[in-house]
C-alpha cells in the first residue's frame, strides 16, 4: 500500500511543475513577462500545488471566478526543496505557523471526477519573505494550460474519462530528501 503522504508531481532532474489558478489579468501579465509581475501580489502568501487534479478540483477545471486561468509553473528543484526546508505544517503550533516562511498543508488528493482519494496531496504556501525568490529565481517557465484543463474537464463531464486521461500530466512520486520527508510527510 502506498504511503498516505507523498508528493506526486511532474518533474525532471532539475525542475518540478507546480500549478496555480489565477484571474486572467494576473495570468496574462505573468505570461507576457515570463514571471509574476503586478497585479500579482508580492505582499501575501502564494500557494503552489504539484497535483494537477487537486488544482482542477479547487478551480473547477478553470471555471471558478478568479481561477479561470491555470498556469503550469516550472521551478527549480533547488527552489522547491529550499521552500520545503523552511516549511512548517499548518497543523503545528500556531506561533510556529505564524512565524514560518512557508506553510505546508496536506489535503485529500482528488480523482478526475473530484472524489477524495485515500492519500493526500501537498499544498505549499510561499510566504512574503520568499515570494521574490520564488518569482525571480526559482521559476524556469510559465505555461498556460487553461485550454487543456477545460478540455479534460469537459471530457470527464461527458463521460469520456479515458480521453481526458491523455490530457493529464504524468505525475510520479517525488524523491524528497530523507530529512524533509520525515518532517513533512506524516506517515
Amino acid at each position: 500500500m502506498a504511503p498516505q503522504y507523498e508528493i506526486r508531481a511532474d518533474f525532471d532532474a532539475r525542475t518540478i511543475v507546480v500549478y496555480q489558478a489565477y484571474a486572467p489579468a494576473i495570468a496574462d501579465a505573468a505570461l507576457r513577462a515570463g514571471r509574476f509581475v503586478a497585479p500579482f501580489s508580492f505582499r501575501r502568501m502564494t500557494w503552489i500545488k504539484p497535483s494537477f487534479l487537486w488544482l482542477m478540483h479547487r478551480s473547477n477545471w478553470a471555471r471558478k471566478p478568479g481561477q479561470e486561468r491555470v498556469l503550469a509553473v516550472r521551478i527549480t528543484r533547488q527552489g522547491w526543496e529550499e521552500a520545503l526546508s523552511r516549511a512548517v505544517l499548518t497543523t503545528a503550533d500556531p506561533d510556529a505557523v505564524a512565524a514560518a516562511d512557508v506553510h505546508v498543508q496536506w489535503d485529500p488528493e482528488r480523482s478526475a471526477r473530484g472524489a477524495p482519494l485515500n492519500h493526500y496531496s501537498i499544498q505549499v504556501g510561499v510566504g512574503r519573505r520568499l515570494i521574490r525568490d520564488f518569482t525571480d529565481e526559482w521559476i524556469v517557465s510559465l505555461t498556460d494550460v487553461t485550454a487543456q484543463a477545460r478540455k479534460a474537464g469537459a471530457l470527464i463531464q461527458s463521460g469520456q474519462a479515458a480521453k481526458a486521461q491523455r490530457l493529464l500530466p504524468a505525475e510520479r512520486v517525488y524523491p524528497l530528501p530523507r530529512e524533509l520527508d520525515g518532517r513533512l510527510c506524516r506517515s
